[in-house]
């Protein structure tokens, strides 16, 4: 037989604490009720990913979607949403820049497009006939989550395959 530790894991811990909160607070007692520690945040940097860690995902992208898919989350620090949400009619090729709408806490803003990315675009939305968002999905029309843009888990996987295509292993 296996002996536990006398120590619970940090996961154990955190989710007796949140229990016990929620039980206080169900119950209309004040959390001081009970003398519950407060839970550290572990500080983690992000992983980083080198310019010329881009530039081997973006050759090693076969798909012209995926380019920009890659040169817009990194050359415009766009997040997985923001880069989903990107309508056509948020794109200024003559100011060379890009309306972010509603972003990380409902906050509107502007970022530059070079001009690489700009001719990219234009040959992208030439091809492809976008309608609405500069990245269509091709889920069904009919269902009830599907609302014509790139999935979420479809940015992921695009980025995760390409970074393992170019020989990448950080996260």
């Amino acid at each position: 037989m296996q002996q536990r530790s006398k120590t619970p894991s940090q996961t154990y811990f955190k989710h007796t604490v949140y229990g016990l909160r929620f039980l206080l607070k169900a119950e209309g007692l004040p959390y001081e009720h009970l003398h519950l520690p407060a839970i550290a945040r572990a500080e983690k940097l992000p992983v980083i990913i080198s310019r010329e860690e881009i530039w081997s995902m973006i050759k090693s992208a076969t798909l012209l979607k995926h380019k920009l898919l890659i040169g817009l989350l990194y050359g415009c620090g766009l997040r997985c949403m923001e880069v989903r949400n990107i309508e056509l009619k948020h794109i200024d090729n003559d100011r060379k820049l890009l309306h972010i709408v509603q972003s990380k806490g409902n906050k509107d803003r502007y970022v530059p497009l070079s001009v690489h990315l700009i001719r990219g675009i234009k040959t992208f939305i030439n091809s492809s006939k976008p309608k609405r968002y500069l990245f269509e999905g091709t889920g069904n029309p009919e269902g009830k989550d599907f609302d014509g843009r790139y999935s979420q888990r479809g940015v992921q996987w695009a980025v995760k395959t390409i970074a393992k295509n170019a020989g990448i292993i950080k996260k």
